[in-house]
Order: structure tokens, then sequence, then C-alpha cells
């Protein structure tokens, strides 16, 4: 089989488990192996595609690298199911979302419960829950983390730049004084450049405010 013809079958697949993956009729909520299904999804697939792509034997190189993806998806991804549950556990804040992706955690805090108005200091009640986070995060300690600090549009982009970064080195502050090391956490601030919400109503601009803590498992 040429290299052609083996890329679209490839191609093909990338598109169904993608689509398995994010399609709410693929998803069993109630299914609580469900992400550690959709973490031996993608890697079965980035590993076919890695060893297809490694290999002169494509269609070999294909079904070993998918073998061997499929066995470290689905490790990381039941590594997130447990994290998740004892995030979830350990938080039990209802303002706090957290988001498991497959291959990610992605813990969501609103800037209102973390700050004050225009201030980058965390309210002395939230550094509790951080606190909790940095133990959750030592305890699954096989993982990048990233803080990424968000702002609405209203006021001064460049000062709403500044603030999200400000505002996401406090949260990593707080991270490392309980005891996560320095050389997993990495802080962003992206201002008002990526809203989730409608910035034309209150409502919007207040989920837009937002810092994210990024839980990226190691390969």
């Amino acid at each position: 089989m040429t290299r052609a013809k083996f890329i679209l079958p490839i191609t093909l697949a990338s598109t169904l488990v993608l689509t398995a993956c994010t399609d709410p009729a693929y998803v069993n909520s109630d299914d609580p192996y469900d992400k550690t299904k959709q973490g031996a999804l993608i890697g079965g697939l980035v590993g076919a595609i890695t060893g297809a792509v490694a290999s002169d034997d494509k269609a070999k190189g294909a079904v070993i690298g998918g073998a061997v993806g499929a066995g470290a998806g689905a490790l990381i991804g039941n590594q997130l199911d447990k994290q998740e549950a004892d995030l979830r556990r350990d938080l039990n804040n209802d303002d706090v979302q957290i988001t498991n992706t497959g291959d990610r955690l992605i813990v969501t805090l609103p800037q209102d419960i973390l700050f004050a108005t225009d201030s980058s200091t965390v309210r002395s009640d939230l550094q509790r829950d951080l606190r909790s986070v940095a133990g959750n995060l030592m305890a699954y300690p096989n993982s990048t983390i990233q803080i990424i600090g968000h702002t609405d549009n209203e006021g001064d982009a460049g000062y709403n730049q500044s603030l999200s970064e400000r505002r996401a080195d406090a949260v990593a502050d707080v991270l490392l004084d309980a005891g996560v090391p320095f050389s997993r956490v990495q802080t962003y601030g992206r201002g008002e450049d990526q809203p989730i919400a409608s910035n034309l109503t209150s409502e919007g601009r207040a989920q837009n405010r937002r810092v994210e803590i990024v839980i990226l498992p190691n390969a």
C-alpha cells in the first residue's frame, strides 16, 4: 500500500474517533470509565499514526503503535478519572468547575470568588480551596500544571492582559507555597482574548473573568 493510500484511512479514522469523543450521542455520562475509554481511543489513534509514520511497514507500524498508544491512553484516562473524583470530593465547591476532557483536567475558578475588584490578592477563604488543589496535585505528581488567567473586555486591553498575568501568578504562588514543585507549574495571562461567553451581558462577563488550572498528564 502506498503512503498516499495509507494516509486516507488514518484521516478517516481520526475524524471518526474525534467525533465519537466529542459528540454527546457517544458520551455515556453514567459510565464511570467513560474518560478512560476516551483516553484509550485518543491514545490508540495517536499511536497508530505515529507507528505508521515511523515504520517502513505502515500497516504493521500502525497496529503496534495503536496498541501501545491505546494502553497509554487508557492509563492516562483512568488516572484522570480518579484525580477528578478526588478533586470533587476535596473541593466540594459548586462555584468551581472541573472538566475532564479525557486527556487533561481543567479546574475553572471564577475570578469573582478569587479576587476583589482589580485585585490580584487571592481571598483568604479561597486559599483553602487552592490548598486542596495543591494536595491533589502532589498526590498525582506525574503532570504539568498550566495556570491561565482570563478577563472580560471591560477597560483597557493592556491593563486586562497585565491583570490576567498577575492573577495567574497569584494562584500559582498559593500552590507553590502549599508544596507543589516549581518545575511543574507554568503561568500564562490571556487577558480578554479567549472569552467563553458573550461580553455583552454581565453574566457573560462574569464567566469570562476566570483562572483555569489545567492539569496535563505527562506521557
